[in-house]
């Protein structure tokens, strides 16, 4: 009888980490997939810079420098390595064209340019599902590291080698208004 309850008592803690440790498993593929749909719209969106620029050089011959930086910002990001790099290169990306986007304010012709408009308006569509993956993003990490820190599963996640996952967050200088200067 001992014996049994002995081996009951095993089989359910076995069974125990073998629950927990899915879950952790369950909720990192689910950080990693989140990622994903961020990588998916940003992929996008560095689709849509080339006719993007190429549209506004002609309008905006004195951004050349702001065109400049999309690009190589752009060329960046499919040499980034590390989720952080990708992070950073996408915060300057975003700002980059923010102030793009307020500088055409002062063009008619270009916001009057179908092209312009069409591609602003996939722009401005894809940097809303990149907010929106974000958050999902941030949320799916959340609660993957609240996991990893919470009992008892800390404990199966520490056995297992299980580490935090960092969050999307931005970087001071796309905090700031955009700042559009005409004096050059």
């Amino acid at each position: 009888m001992a014996l049994w309850i002995i081996l009951i008592i095993v089989v359910a803690i076995i069974g125990f980490v073998v629950s927990v440790y899915n879950g952790l498993v369950k909720s990192k593929m689910k950080v990693e997939n989140a990622w994903s749909q961020i990588d998916v719209q940003l992929q996008r969106r560095f689709d849509l810079i080339p006719n993007f620029v190429e549209t506004v050089k002609g309008y905006m011959s004195h951004e050349k420098e702001t065109l400049e930086k999309i690009t190589e910002l752009r060329t960046s990001w499919a040499n980034a390595s590390s989720v952080n790099d990708k992070i950073e290169i996408d915060n300057q990306i975003s700002s980059a064209l923010k102030t793009i986007m307020a500088v055409s304010e002062n063009y008619p012709d270009l916001k009057a340019n179908e092209n312009f408009m069409q591609l602003s308006q996939e722009l401005t569509n894809t940097e809303n599902k990149i907010s929106f993956s974000r958050q999902f993003y941030n949320d799916t990490v959340t609660m993957y590291n609240t996991k990893l820190q919470t009992f008892p599963s800390n404990i199966i996640a520490g056995m297992f080698n299980f580490t935090r996952s960092e969050l999307f967050k931005t970087d001071e200088a796309s905090r700031q208004n955009v700042k559009v200067d005409f004096g050059n």
